[in-house]
């Protein structure tokens, strides 16, 4: 009974995910397209990235193939909650789901699954590709701790959207949750390069960011040897990012819908 309504929402989205079949060839494309791009790029910058890259096996395509995979997680983690409540705000569904029997928090998990399992299929094609078209040597021994890393992120990130779906709640249009975490990860959080080429100052403003340590873990887990006393401060570090965001993010939407259901403005847009 608990996972009935989760997956039932599974089965809606699935259904309307098949349904548009050119964009499901356009996304495979992207993935190709993007991991050509950079396997290029690595070529040129050839043995000059290595002193940059000893701590994740000295090649820079392993490397961005990682940050290019697992930081689609950031991007569904910020963008899949308020992207959902907006098109149920939209289509005048929300105020009626809010009215069922369901929880809160079941229905916000339940809008935004499929987002999760489409963003994990897409990493593992990102994955395959090089590991099968361009030859990419993933340690496969320390599966355990890069999915507790994986986890991590995932509620960490999740956190952040469902702080960006009040956001959408109570203003409509505008989310600068979603803008300023994107721009800042990507910009600081090592996704295309390591952030030990970053000015020092930078570097500690890095370690404010979530994607920083999780990228990080997930590097030295696929890409490295690692004991778990290596990695456990990535761990660390992203368990204390998802005890703190995630009842924030809890109590920021819970705090929206009751403002909007005060002001009558649910389902207005």
């Amino acid at each position: 009974m608990f996972l009935r309504k989760p997956l039932a929402f599974i089965k809606r989205d699935f259904l309307v995910e098949i349904s548009y079949r050119f964009s499901f060839l356009l996304n495979l494309f992207s993935i190709l397209f993007w991991v050509v791009t950079f396997f290029f790029i690595s070529k040129l910058f050839g043995e000059s990235a290595a002193p940059y890259l000893k701590d994740y096996g000295g090649e820079y395509f392993p490397f961005v193939l990682i940050g290019l995979a697992f930081s689609t997680y950031l991007g569904v983690g910020l963008q899949s909650f308020s992207g959902s409540i907006r098109r149920e705000q939209m289509m005048g569904t929300l105020e009626a789901m809010l009215l069922t029997p369901t929880k809160i928090s079941v229905l916000v998990v339940s809008l935004s699954l499929w987002s999760f399992i489409r963003t994990s299929l897409n990493v593992l094609v990102y994955l395959l590709l090089g590991i099968f078209l361009f030859k990419v040597s993933l340690n496969l021994t320390h599966l355990l701790p890069a999915f507790i890393i994986l986890i991590l992120t995932i509620i960490s990130f999740s956190s952040l959207g469902i702080i960006a779906a009040g956001f959408i709640i109570v203003f409509k249009r505008g989310n600068p949750i979603t803008w300023l975490f994107t721009t800042l990860s990507i910009l600081l959080g090592g996704v295309y390069y390591p952030i030990s080429i970053l000015p020092p100052p930078l570097q500690k403003f890095s370690h404010l960011l979530p994607i920083t340590y999780s990228l990080r873990g997930i590097r030295n887990s696929l890409l490295g040897d690692p004991s778990w006393g290596a990695l456990l401060p990535n761990i660390i570090a992203l368990a204390i990012f998802s005890v703190i965001l995630l009842p924030l993010g809890i109590l920021v939407f819970n705090y929206a819908i009751k403002k909007a259901k005060r002001d009558g403005s649910l389902i207005q847009y």
